[in-house]
């Protein structure tokens, strides 16, 4: 009975002002503000300008230190070394290039020295550096462009030993051959070694797109 009458008593409502309102309003926004249960907003820290911020290098990018210069400058020597036999003709008639040569035979007279120093250097460029992740890769770039280089001479070995005029217009298109790919050579080491030393990234016309697709 008495649930009864309290379920159908009418509940008048009790007006509420809009002063009341901002009044209230204002009270729990300062209870919430001074509230135990509400962490302080950590204070931003500053930044100091002339503070540099450290930043991991990665191994996959093209910057160079010294020792990674050096080593790529003395990987052109290998396709130059291999190749020496083709500046036969070139060497013999231009004393400038035998100057340029000179301090270079013995390093050459020991690269030739055994057939196999050849085939022993290449696995271990290729094997050693170029698929060696602790290198960056601008060593293992300008080591493949050297490998290409050196592979590329296959193409005029086989020439030279299927094609052998002793005379006539044969053997004077041979020697302009064999003379074109010394050269080629010549300027690839030097353009390569020099741009390695100073710095820079050099890319070889025919052979560094072959080395961008074998070094990740």
């Amino acid at each position: 009975m008495a649930i009864t009458n309290l379920l159908s008593s009418t509940i008048t409502p009790v007006p509420f002002s809009h002063t009341q309102s901002l009044h209230t309003s204002s009270l729990f926004n300062s209870q919430l503000k001074h509230s135990p249960f509400l962490l302080p907003k950590p204070a931003r820290i500053p930044r100091d300008p002339k503070k540099p911020s450290i930043r991991a290098q990665s191994k996959n990018d093209d910057s160079a230190d010294g020792p990674d210069r050096l080593i790529s400058a003395i990987t052109y020597f290998y396709p130059f070394f291999d190749g020496i036999q083709y500046g036969k003709y070139v060497i013999t008639q231009f004393s400038p290039i035998q100057t340029l040569i000179q301090p270079l035979v013995p390093a050459i007279r020991v690269f030739k020295s055994f057939p196999l120093n050849g085939l022993l250097v290449f696995f271990t460029l290729y094997f050693v550096v170029v698929r060696n992740p602790n290198f960056s890769r601008y060593v293992r770039f300008n080591t493949m462009q050297a490998i290409v280089l050196d592979v590329l001479l296959i193409f005029p070995d086989l020439l030279e030993r299927s094609f052998n005029p002793r005379d006539g217009l044969g053997l004077d298109l041979m020697m302009s051959f064999d003379s074109t790919v010394f050269l080629f050579l010549l300027v690839s080491l030097v353009y390569g070694s020099s741009s390695c030393l100073l710095g820079q990234l050099p890319r070889l016309p025919i052979v560094a797109e072959a080395a961008d697709r074998q070094v990740l």
